[in-house]
């Protein structure tokens, strides 16, 4: 799957319609004289929204199988995951993460992945007319009886647009009048009144327009500034009436230390900010509003494990920083594994994703996923990416596939983060060679001393797991690379006991493993 963005040609503006000159003189013999024919006018397309959205990570979801070049030697350190949110894939943009993988399948700390430099870059510009300047068509005559002269550059030319659209409307309203005049004095009105039309259009409160009524007032669009002036713009939702605020990583990290934060209601009410706890592997993060309102209205927390696939879906944020964007789609998938870099400390975040065909684009991070009652069932973080943002570079839109954090797995997050400002990871304690190009997530046989590739304490090693083993199902599903098997057991909490089934000298074993737990981002 390619990483690489598709570009759209930047629209051109079409040239003026042309119009008839006017007339040497308007007391020509008689007849009457020809009335010019309205031109249509097409106006200029609007140019890309400005720069500063906070940019939706986008990132390609793991290959089945990896491949070549999937990553380098793997790494000995126990709380290391895999580095790089390619894999093996083409290289990305954005936040992709550019460097190659190399890490360790603990399931625990992320590993690293690059971003461009400069994110977010600026939008492109599109061509616009310039200058100003008067006369043109519908120009009065000079004295002499003649047009004044034609002015010169773009300027004569986007007047002579304005006055042609100008004199059309004017031209189609004495039309319009004089028709209905003589219809009204011969066979009357031909206006056609709808008597029992409602006074008041009453919208459902099931309805996706009484849902978006009822959560927008509890959606906050997030403006993130680092102390060097880099940052930019995010979403996020009311957690509890205390003033917690749940959202991304990635969206708060310019700002994490030593930085401003706001949060904007969608009443235009602004609140500052600050950051209670951060779980970068997980890319969820919690704020806490300093002089939070009275009345806050959490939103109500859904069942992400009963969610279904064709479940209808709406989501709600700040794309390119348009505040209070509602979109509507469906679960288009579930448990799918995304690993991605928050663009700037060059780590990865693992998630066992809810697909969505919403539309999400960069500033929709950290908003609410709700399902068809209005209840959160994820956190929207990441977009596949197909372009480059269209007009020779820039941040890509949506192309219908989102992936949003489930909302059990962040509910718990967020909690250990309220209570004590630091994650939990579930762990196992093995390190998973990510060159191997196999169908699951091998356990590394080099690259470290025996009992650092598999910690005989840990998990793994009390379940009889060896290097070069081959752990192809975890928790009754399959694993078919290192990436997978992290965002697998980052799904449930430390203490849970699991069955993990592996491979040796092809022949299966299942085991079940009591998974430990590592505290804090390392």
């Amino acid at each position: 799957m390619s990483n690489e963005n598709e570009g759209t040609a930047a629209p051109q503006h079409p040239a003026a319609p042309s119009v008839p000159p006017a007339p040497a003189s308007e007391t020509q013999a008689g007849a009457p004289q020809p009335q010019p024919a309205s031109a249509p006018v097409q106006q200029p397309a609007s140019a890309p929204v400005p720069p500063g959205t906070e940019p939706t990570q986008q990132i390609p979801p793991v290959p089945a199988h990896p491949a070549p070049g999937y990553g380098q030697a793997p790494n000995p350190a126990y709380d290391q995951a895999p580095q790089g949110a390619d894999y093996g894939q083409n290289q990305g943009q954005g936040h992709y993460g550019q460097g190659p993988a190399q890490g360790s399948a603990y399931g625990q700390g992320p590993g690293s992945a690059h971003g461009a430099d400069g994110w977010p870059p600026p939008p492109p510009t599109v061509p616009a007319y310039s200058g100003g300047g008067h006369g043109g068509w519908g120009a009065p005559l000079g004295a002499d009886g003649t047009p004044p002269p034609k002015p010169k550059g773009k300027g004569g030319l986007i007047a002579g647009i304005l006055v042609a659209a100008l004199l059309a409307g004017g031209i189609g309203g004495a039309v319009g009048y004089w028709a209905a005049d003589r219809s009204n004095n011969g066979t009357g009105s031909t206006t056609i009144s709808a008597g029992n039309t409602p006074k008041d259009l009453k919208r459902e409160a099931g309805s996706i327009a009484g849902l978006a009524s009822g959560a927008l007032p509890s959606v906050v669009t997030i403006e993130a500034s680092a102390g060097d002036g880099d940052g930019g713009t995010g979403t996020g939702f009311v957690y509890d009436q205390q003033g917690h605020i749940l959202t991304n990583n990635h969206v708060v990290a310019s700002a994490a230390n030593g930085g401003k934060l706001s949060a904007t209601f969608s009443d235009g009410k602004k609140y500052e900010a600050e950051v209670v706890g951060r779980a970068q592997g997980y890319d969820v993060a919690v704020l806490k509003l300093k002089n939070p309102p009275a009345g806050l209205k959490p939103l109500p927390l859904g069942d992400s494990e009963k969610v279904a696939v064709g479940d209808s879906t709406i989501a709600i944020g700040a794309p390119f920083g348009l505040s209070n964007t509602v979109t509507t789609g469906i679960v288009s998938a579930k448990n799918r594994p995304v690993a991605s870099g928050d663009g700037s400390s060059g780590k990865n975040s693992y998630m066992s994703a809810l697909q969505t065909d919403a539309s999400i684009n960069p500033g929709n991070s950290g908003g609410p996923l709700l399902d068809g009652r209005g209840a959160v069932i994820g956190i929207n973080s990441a977009i596949q990416s197909a372009g480059n943002g269209g007009f020779g570079g820039g941040q890509a839109g949506s192309i219908g596939l989102g992936f949003a954090i489930p909302i059990n797995q962040a509910k718990n997050v967020a909690e250990s983060l309220i209570k004590t400002g630091q994650p939990v990871y579930p762990v196992i304690l093995v390190s998973v060679d990510l060159q191997a190009k196999v169908a699951g997530a091998k356990i590394s046989e080099q690259g470290a001393p025996v009992n650092e590739l598999v910690d005989p304490n840990g998990p793994a090693g009390k379940a009889g797991l060896k290097p070069g083993d081959l752990i192809t199902e975890f928790g009754g599903k399959p694993v078919d690379s290192g990436p997978t098997l992290i965002s697998m057991i980052w799904t449930y909490k430390p203490g849970d006991t699991v069955k993990l089934t592996y491979q040796r000298g092809g022949k299966p074993n299942t085991v079940d493993i009591t998974l430990g737990s590592r505290v804090g981002d390392k």
